[in-house]
């Protein structure tokens, strides 16, 4: 039974963010899949909102991804785009809410100050290093993303799109059609 309902859902991944000082890029991938084939190749899963001062980016069940930007949209609207307070907002209904509590999917979002992945448990994250990676492909795309900003001298925007190449030669459920969009 459990895998009927997970052939039923069009699954979006990765999705790679990172801050620095005052640069912050968000990047992802362009493959959906269903089960195991690859249904579309470039799907755009990044986007800019309220004024283009927030980038934000989802992994996951696709239409539940789209449900989740209208309500952070929502939520960046009625707190003028104020990003920690919009992401509690979304979090709070996100967990509390009965049929938004069944949405599968992961969001990563940014400012130029803030860099967070909020979940439907509730969950709003803020890594250490200012680096966001979600999806099947987020953990390689976060160990390539710490060795490029380590051992580099790229841009934020630079590294994003090279950490998602390099994960889309390891992760199959990434490809190489990769969206950066900056701040």
């Amino acid at each position: 039974m459990e895998n009927k309902k997970e052939l039923r859902l069009f699954r979006s991944t990765t999705i790679l963010g990172i801050k620095k000082g005052d640069q912050v890029a968000l990047g992802g991938d362009g493959q959906v899949t269903l089960g195991e084939t690859v249904m579309k190749e470039k799907a755009l899963k990044i986007r800019k909102m309220y004024n283009d001062t927030i980038l934000a980016g989802f992994a996951g069940a696709a239409a539940d991804a789209f449900t989740l930007f209208e309500k952070f949209e929502g939520s960046l609207e009625k707190y003028n785009g104020n990003l920690p307070r919009a992401a509690v907002e979304l979090a709070k209904e996100w967990r509390t809410d009965k049929f938004l509590r069944r949405l599968d999917a992961l969001l990563a979002i940014a400012d130029k100050k803030n860099i967070l992945i909020v979940s439907g448990t509730g969950d709003i994250i803020e890594p250490d290093d200012h680096i966001v990676a979600i999806g099947s492909g987020g953990p390689y795309a976060l160990a390539a993303a710490r060795a490029l900003l380590k051992h580099t001298r790229m841009s934020v925007a630079e590294v994003v799109k090279e950490a998602l190449l390099i994960t889309a030669k390891i992760c199959i459920y990434t490809n190489e059609h990769i969206v950066v969009k900056e701040l």
